[in-house]
């Protein structure tokens, strides 16, 4: 007898994927992200989707083995596969429970009164960067809301104008005779000045030089030092200015920036673990806990990362506080922004290979083991597999060579549904921080140098030297990345040339891939779309500084001996853009700013509805800026995907469309 019902294949892996899609679509009502019972559940979900394609693609896509180019790039490309999803399965382990600790430092804040307030060195390293940077970061390190504190810049660079201007301004300075050891070196070495000191500080904030710390950054780091057994609490990083993909492709107001699925959600997940990382800047340690560990570790590039493991084997705590109380300056180029990744990528590799990677002989428990180890898998798999994606597709199309042997309902169902309840998964719990084609253009734009140093990293056991990143500079024109789109560009001339060559042609790529046409034929426009917006971000726009008050603010304007109450609508350090009246230009006056005071003004020129007028402040006025820019709180930037907003800004920025705003 016939079944009542029947579906066709495709059919019912439709209706399966429909059925997650369903799932996911009212799961966002129900679950609370907090629970740690709602997040192992989400997370079970993954583990059970992950795993079901994973059985499917080893017993049903790979090619028969023999000495055949379709066995060897079929199960190549499945083996990269299969490590970088082990390697999101690790991670989901890790983002199964989250902490909080705002409650924490609440209570505990202010601890030790009535005794003296702790003594604080704030230490700023510097190298190479700017008047322009370093000035803002000392300023809000001088207006902390924490009395006894010593405000030192450590200078690598060894200038005399820096020398002065902090002897002008009552700030210590240090410098040394060499570079040794970098940035470890230049810490250890003003850690070295003030062991000799009459009073050692009780504990060190490090600043970066491009990071200015907000009013409460100490008072509520301090606070979670009420636990003697705490040696180092971190804080998260936040910037005021857009990375190189979010201004490149116009989504400085939709997207956020690349660092905050780690600061927001996962650092808070492994400090539910007792495995939160130390980052460097924006962190405060215990003066007791790094004299006990011989104060910076030196043979790793990631000397932040290495400090954690270090202070816990010795049986330090190192504990995360999510809150905005830095913010700073991300990498505005693209060449920055790479050789960033690449050196943390080296790091995590060098300290892989020493006694304090996953199976050495260092005294750390399994979780700061298992820390390392998701750390590795994370940095050795992913941009290798988004590379492998790219490049796999192109065997079919020149040289028939199967490399996944799928039909396309079995794709959808399996794969379609592992997809869709990850994407589900990260975005309900991590404030829908994934899209899909975005994020795979953040980790291909870094893909190639990253690889090299994973390699490198972990099969050389040499030195390799510290690159800083640059910040600051003029940004003021367009500038093509070749050299870095080059790779890119002839990836996608070869994929759209296999494609039309299989649309037009048998000549190349052959009618006999099995039931895995249809897949690669997706696959290799995904590709395609991807490496479009890849090229595009290599074109670098230009630049300035923009700070947009989060709602417009009534100012008083006097041009000419007449006042008149306007909108404040755009606000730099040197510029302020008001809405309601016209003047005429090189008209003079002043404005008055909250908090600042009236500072002298002039009309640079008039704009349809207001004017747009060149500040003058004083250095006094100036530094009441920086405080109001950059020290006041909350968090600078995008925290999650504006969804509908991302398309509308990708259009804008292709010209397809005309938004004002």
């Amino acid at each position: 007898m016939p079944p009542l019902f029947y579906l066709d294949p495709l059919s019912s892996s439709l209706v399966r994927i429909l059925a997650v899609t369903g799932l996911a679509m009212i799961l966002p009502y129900v679950v609370k992200p907090e629970r740690t019972s709602h997040r192992v559940a989400l997370y079970a979900g993954v583990f059970f989707f992950g795993l079901r394609y994973l059985w499917w693609r080893a017993t049903q896509t790979l090619m028969p083995p023999g000495l055949t180019l379709d066995f060897v790039a079929s199960w190549g490309f499945f083996a990269l596969e299969l490590i970088t999803v082990l390697g999101t399965l690790s991670a989901s382990v890790i983002m199964m429970r989250t902490r909080d600790r705002h409650r924490e430092a609440d209570a505990h804040r202010g601890w030790w009164r009535p005794g003296p307030e702790p003594r604080v060195a704030i230490l700023i390293a510097t190298y190479n960067e700017e008047l322009e940077v370093l000035e803002r970061t000392i300023v809000g390190a001088l207006a902390l809301g924490h009395a006894n504190k010593q405000v030192i810049v450590l200078d690598d660079g060894r200038r005399d104008w820096l020398r002065d201007y902090c002897e002008a301004h009552a700030v210590r300075y240090l410098r040394r005779g060499d570079n040794k050891h970098a940035k470890a070196g230049n810490l250890n070495n003003a850690l070295a000045t003030l062991a000799q000191d009459a009073e050692p500080p009780d504990y060190v904030a490090v600043l970066d030089a491009d990071f200015v710390p907000h009013q409460r950054f100490l008072s509520r780091t301090l606070a979670l030092f009420h636990d003697p057994s705490v040696g180092l609490v971190q804080t998260p990083q936040h910037f005021f200015n857009p990375d190189p993909v979010q201004h490149n492709l116009g989504l400085s107001g939709s997207f956020p920036d690349e660092q905050r699925f780690f600061f927001d959600h996962m650092q808070p997940a492994r400090d539910a673990w007792g495995i939160a990382l130390c980052c460097g800047t924006s962190s405060v340690i215990r003066w007791q806990a790094l004299a006990e560990v011989g104060g910076f570790p030196t043979f790793s590039v990631t000397e932040d990362f290495l400090l954690t493991l270090v202070l816990r084997e010795k049986g330090w705590r190192t504990v995360y506080l999510n809150e905005p109380l830095t913010e700073g300056l991300a990498p505005e180029g693209l060449k920055e922004y790479v050789t960033q990744r690449g050196r943390w990528c080296l790091g995590t590799m060098q300290i892989a290979r020493s006694r304090f990677g996953p199976f050495g002989r260092s005294a750390l428990g399994l979780a700061d083991r298992w820390s390392i180890l998701d750390a590795t898998f994370y940095w050795t798999t992913t941009f290798v597999f988004r590379l492998a994606a790219l490049i796999f597709p192109l065997f079919y199309w020149f040289g028939n060579v199967i490399v996944v042997n799928a039909a396309l309902p079995d794709v959808i169902d399996f794969f379609g549904c592992y997809f869709v309840w990850l994407l589900m998964t990260y975005n309900l719990l991590c404030r829908n921080i994934m899209v899909p084609i975005l994020n795979d253009v953040q980790q291909i734009l870094g893909a190639i140098p990253i690889a090299r140093s994973a390699f490198v990293g972990l099969l050389s056991g040499a030195n390799h030297a510290f690159k800083v990143t640059a910040k600051g500079g003029e940004r003021g024109r367009v500038v093509v990345q070749w050299q870095m789109m080059r790779p890119f560009l002839i990836l996608f001339l070869l994929n759209l040339t296999g494609l039309l060559i299989g649309v037009f042609s048998d000549r190349f790529a052959f009618n006999d891939a099995g039931e895995g046409k249809a897949t690669l034929l997706f696959w290799t426009l995904y590709n395609l779309v991807v490496l479009g917006l890849t090229i595009v971000t290599c074109i670098e726009l230009p630049r300035t500084e923009i700070h947009v008050a989060d709602t417009p603010e009534r100012a008083v304007v006097t041009v000419d001996g007449t006042p008149r109450r306007l909108w404040i609508v755009g606000l730099t350090l040197d510029m302020v853009r008001v809405r309601g009246h016209s003047f005429a230009e090189q008209a003079r006056g002043y404005i008055r700013l909250p908090d600042v005071g009236d500072v002298a003004c002039y009309v640079v020129a008039a704009t349809p509805d207001g004017a747009r007028l060149k500040l003058l402040p004083d250095e006094a006025q100036r530094k009441q800026l920086f405080l109001r820019f950059y020290t006041q709180g909350g968090s600078p930037g995008v925290l999650r995907v504006r969804r509908s907003a991302v398309l509308r800004d990708i259009f804008d920025r292709f010209g397809i469309g005309q938004h004002e705003g």
